[in-house]
């Protein structure tokens, strides 16, 4: 019989492709309906790979970060303008209205918070400079700098059901501001949500040509055509992921593997935490929202609640209370609290997985074979009851190995933190775990007790709960990954997720060398002295090297006092020449650092009104000899590097300032930011 779905569609090679075979029909999770048919047949995965190599990569790589981060965000102001088209089709997959706010304009987020962080936090270069400048030789003619580069890759996504929008978007955005364009297979049961995105990025014209391949149905042969230049980044469950990790041509290039897994996550209540308190209405809050939200279907739901044995009643007696007014049924119903499952068949692998764990644990509440829905029909869409168990043996509990992906927690009783802490590990490796607890003793035994076994932590009481995200969000700025089980990777984390899609190279040469490579000063290298002041240059004037040798200056008791006075600072090494010679770090009175910052600025500024608009920050100050009265100052200032800022109407400059006293030695180095007037357009 031949389905009138719609068929999906892949885009491929710069075009939209439409197989010509039959294909899996993707039904409607509330109702059943037939809502697409999927099929990847007759695409050529070696073809797409070429693409994204000969023309996406050459096409990003005429960027900068921040050009493809402001693409981005331009990206984002789009999709958002249409967020209501996909709202609509979101339904489908069983999502209420508050599930495909997180999926849809959580994902659109994403690609905001991502072109900020990378925007400020990243040069508006083609090379990301790791971290200082290392001294490799005695007499600094021989140096090294670890930078990052862009893969001349491929990004793979291999993304799960659970999340279609937001999924892609989140691991599109780091590959994306790095350089490497991505193809993106998504979960099939949802895929018709995916490709709705697509087909509006494409749509858009935003993307340099290349930047996005879509792979709707099986990847084939896809991963045959990859070299140790990829990546690839898979969500899905851990059986899936391991088989991928071991395909004979990610180990024998050693593709870099990213993976998101299975994961037992734990939400642990503190033995402080007293029935009627405030914390404790926090923890039955934070279960039921990651039982019910998304119909449980997120890899960082809870699906261990470890209690204090002599709070278990409570909790049990509390969840179940809170849970008896969770609606059930079609997201179109107002009155709706939990949608369906992603299909039937997600619905039949959760209810398997209870049976499992009914084998060493209790139902407490709900009812596996039944359920009230409203608005809808539990034999034609994949509705479930939530499910709470209590298991009979801490240790043993089957919850410590068995996820059922679904609206399924188990209370797992412990003794005392100790306890706590070796139940949260038996999980062999988490996403994500979470402590309510209002007593900080607790709170950090238990903290440092289970960092070692998960990716993130979140730590909630009253203080912090009114502006908490929650247990169960994945934040842009923040890591998302786990150890073990649940992968051992890591995504987003602001510059870090981008960092996964660059190689790290240590260079090594002389300063003049390095600085040409990198467009970044080093030290030692050589300087531009003209006779025109950099403050009288615009930002495109300025280079890189561009330096001022100030005149000198004599810092006296004088100075040293009438600073005192001025700054209210009168710190005795400063002020008393008998107390400051006990001090171990002094030979007597010392001018006070903050002098030789402000006398140092009267010494290379460069006073009239011209293109230097204002000092925008100091950063990485360091003090290296005291400066005693008599001694003389004089101020080594260079361009260290430019970060033009492309949407304002001036650009950062980044100064080298060294401070060195009249035998050559440096008193004092720091970074002196100063916002510069660009060319008038």
């Amino acid at each position: 019989m031949t389905s009138t779905a719609n068929k999906l569609q892949s885009y491929a090679v710069g075009e939209w492709h439409t197989s010509s075979a039959s294909g899996v029909v993707l039904n409607s999770a509330i109702d059943g309906v037939a809502v697409a048919e999927i099929s990847s047949t007759g695409l050529d995965f070696k073809d797409m790979v070429s693409f994204a190599r000969n023309v996406g990569n050459p096409a990003l790589a005429k960027y900068t970060f921040h050009q493809r981060a402001l693409m981005l965000k331009e990206l984002g102001a789009y999709l958002m303008e249409r967020k209501e088209l996909f709202y609509e089709c979101s339904k489908a997959t069983g999502a209420t209205r508050s599930d495909s706010w997180v999926d849809i304009e959580g994902g659109i987020g994403t690609l905001f918070a991502m072109s900020s962080k990378a925007r400020i936090e990243m040069p508006n270069s083609q090379v990301f400079i790791d971290g200082s400048q290392e001294r490799l030789s005695r007499n600094g003619t021989f140096t090294g700098q670890h930078v990052y580069t862009p893969l001349r890759g491929v990004a793979i996504q291999i993304n799960a059901f659970n999340f279609p929008c937001w999924g892609m978007l989140e691991k599109f955005a780091p590959s994306f501001i790095a350089g490497v364009p991505s193809i993106v297979k998504p979960g099939s049961q949802t895929a018709f949500l995916t490709e709705l995105m697509v087909k509006h990025i494409i749509e858009s014209g935003i993307l340099p040509p290349g930047s996005l391949q879509l792979i709707c149905g099986s990847t084939g042969d896809l991963l045959d055509h990859l070299t140790y230049e990829d990546v690839v980044s898979f969500t899905g469950s851990a059986t899936t992921g391991l088989m991928l990790k071991q395909h004979p041509v990610v180990m024998r290039e050693n593709t870099r593997y990213v993976m998101e897994a299975d994961s037992l996550n734990c939400s642990i209540l503190g033995t402080d935490v007293e029935p009627g308190s405030v914390e404790f209405d926090l923890y039955i809050k934070e279960i039921v929202r990651e039982m019910t939200g998304k119909a449980g279907q997120k890899c960082t739901a809870i699906r261990r609640a470890i209690v204090p044995a002599s709070k278990i009643d409570a909790v049990a007696e509390a969840l179940s209370a809170k849970l008896s007014k969770i609606t059930v049924g079609n997201p179109d119903n107002e009155t709706v609290r939990m949608g369906a499952l992603a299909g039937l068949q997600q619905r039949a692998d959760v209810l398997s997985a209870v049976d499992k764990l009914r084998e060493n644990s209790e139902l407490i509440f709900g009812d596996p074979s039944t359920v009230d829905v409203v608005d809808g029909n539990s034999d034609l869409g994949a509705f479930m009851s939530p499910i709470v168990m209590l298991s009979n043996s801490s240790k043993d509990a089957a919850a410590h190995d068995i996820e059922a992906f679904g609206p399924v927690s188990t209370l797992i009783p412990y003794s005392d933190n100790e306890d706590a802490i070796a139940l949260a590990a038996r999980g062999r490796g988490s996403l994500v775990g979470s402590l309510i607890t209002n007593d900080k003793d607790n709170a950090r035994e238990i903290a440092l007790g289970i960092a070692p076994h998960h990716g993130r932590l979140v730590i909630i009481n009253q203080a912090c709960a009114k502006e908490s995200t929650g247990h169960g969000s994945p934040l842009p700025q923040m890591i998302h990954g786990g150890p073990g089980r649940a992968g051992g990777g890591e995504e987003l984390g602001g510059v870090r997720g981008i960092k996964h899609f660059m190689q790290r190279t240590a260079l090594q040469g002389s300063p003049d060398m390095l600085t040409a490579i990198t467009d970044y000063y080093m030290q030692g290298a050589s300087r531009n002295t003209d006779t025109i002041h950099p403050f009288k240059k615009r930002f495109e004037e300025i280079e890189v090297g561009d330096t001022v040798i100030s005149e000198t200056r004599e810092i006296t008791v004088e100075d040293i006092e009438q600073f005192a006075a001025l700054s209210g600072d009168v710190f005795y090494a400063h002020m008393d020449e008998e107390a400051a010679k006990r001090n171990p770090f002094f030979d007597g009175r010392v001018a006070h650092g903050y002098l030789l910052i402000a006398a140092a600025a009267g010494l290379f500024v460069w006073p009239g009104e011209g293109p230097c608009l204002a000092n925008t920050g100091l950063e990485n100050l360091s003090f290296q000899k005291p400066v005693y009265p008599g001694d003389t100052i004089q101020v080594q200032f260079t361009c260290k590097q430019k970060k033009d800022r492309l949407t304002e109407v001036w650009g950062e400059v980044r100064w080298d300032t060294t401070i060195v006293n009249q035998n050559g030695e440096v008193c004092a180095n720091y970074d002196v930011l100063t916002g510069v007037a660009n060319v008038e357009k």
